[in-house]
């Protein structure tokens, strides 16, 4: 809704991974430096951790967007839990291949002579598994046996793990014994700092054609680090909603009182109340359900807050309602015949 308001090209803080979009922080600079070097060996495993939302997917599909897109084949994975058997089947149907019905032989041998194929064209062949610390540790094991396919003496697939924080811990328990053998490159995504999450914010609007419109006050960055915490799908959340509230209340520019105002709508939200731990009323339920006096005080603040939140979000849904009805109506008037019964 806010594009047209400020003359972008497109929204600016979409939450989908874009390479596009992809700033290159200290860390990130870094990162991409040490995923250059294991891609050089081309064998093993390379291993991204981050908070939710540090860019670790966007990280590797901007590394992607460097390479040959011809010369490779790549596929992606998202692990929830899944045992030996089911894990061979998601990474034969990532890469397009045959994979109901298949004994754990079949689904290898299928595997294996897709890899040797694509390395004899020349390609290279790039498994991503996403959320790694919900491994299981026969599921590395399968992942790991899959790395022993080779073709003189080159390896036939390489794999990117791409974990939350607690996955450098998973690593280092006995079980991943083997696959830390096979890491050839890792690396850490930390926050960005003051400086960094100002440069994501305009980098990402000069993106989509910002000319300066709308502006920031420094308080304003500076506000929207604390509340992110410098993590950038965060960051993204909280000025997609900053943007909509500007273009709602017609806003040029925007100060630290603007954007403590919606960071308080978000707040009152179910969806946003995982940051920095801000809590919802289950929270403050008492052992035993009886509420005391500050029990009820604090459940009454809560539900003013959700009015008022309730209060801010409903003419936001009248002008979005507005907007799309005006231009319904514009397009069915172009689709009217004019005098002589010529469309326009």
């Amino acid at each position: 809704m806010y594009e047209d308001y400020y003359r972008f090209s497109a929204k600016p803080f979409q939450l989908n991974p874009d390479p596009r979009f992809f700033f290159g922080s200290k860390g990130h600079k870094r990162a991409m430096a040490y995923l250059d070097y294991g891609l050089s060996l081309g064998e093993g495993f390379i291993v991204i951790t981050g908070e939710v939302g540090a860019g670790k997917t966007t990280l590797v599909r901007n590394l992607f967007r460097q390479l040959e897109a011809h010369n490779l084949i790549a596929a992606q994975l998202v692990s929830t839990q899944l045992d030996a058997e089911d894990t061979l089947r998601s990474v034969a149907a990532s890469f397009g291949l045959e994979h109901e019905g298949l004994s754990k032989s079949a689904l290898l041998k299928n595997l294996e002579d897709f890899l040797a194929a694509a390395t004899r064209q020349g390609k290279r062949a790039l498994l991503v598994v996403d959320e790694a610390q919900n491994l299981t540790p026969r599921a590395v094991e399968e992942l790991r046996m899959l790395s022993n396919f080779q073709n003189n003496e080159r390896s036939l697939i390489q794999t990117f793990l791409l974990g939350q924080p607690e996955f450098r811990g998973i690593l280092q328990s006995p079980d991943m014994q083997q696959l830390r053998q096979r890491v050839v490159a890792s690396y850490h995504l930390g926050p960005l700092d003051p400086d960094e999450t100002r440069g994501y914010i305009e980098h990402r609007l000069r993106t989509v054609g910002w000319q300066g419109t709308p502006g920031f006050d420094e308080a304003a960055f500076s506000a929207l680090h604390r509340f992110t915490g410098g993590i950038p799908r965060r960051i993204n959340t909280t000025c997609d909603r900053l943007l909509l509230f500007g273009f709602l209340e017609e806003k040029t520019h925007f100060g630290e009182a603007e954007v403590n105002e919606v960071i308080a709508d978000l707040k009152n939200e179910v969806a946003h109340q995982d940051f920095h731990g801000t809590t919802g009323m289950a929270s403050h339920a008492p052992a035993g359900g009886v509420l005391h006096n500050e029990d009820v005080a604090r459940l009454a603040q809560r539900i003013e807050q959700v009015e008022r939140s309730v209060s801010r979000i409903l003419p936001i849904v009248r002008k979005i309602l507005f907007t799309v009805s005006e231009r319904h109506a514009d397009d069915t008037e172009n689709d009217l015949p004019d005098a002589r019964g010529v469309a326009h």
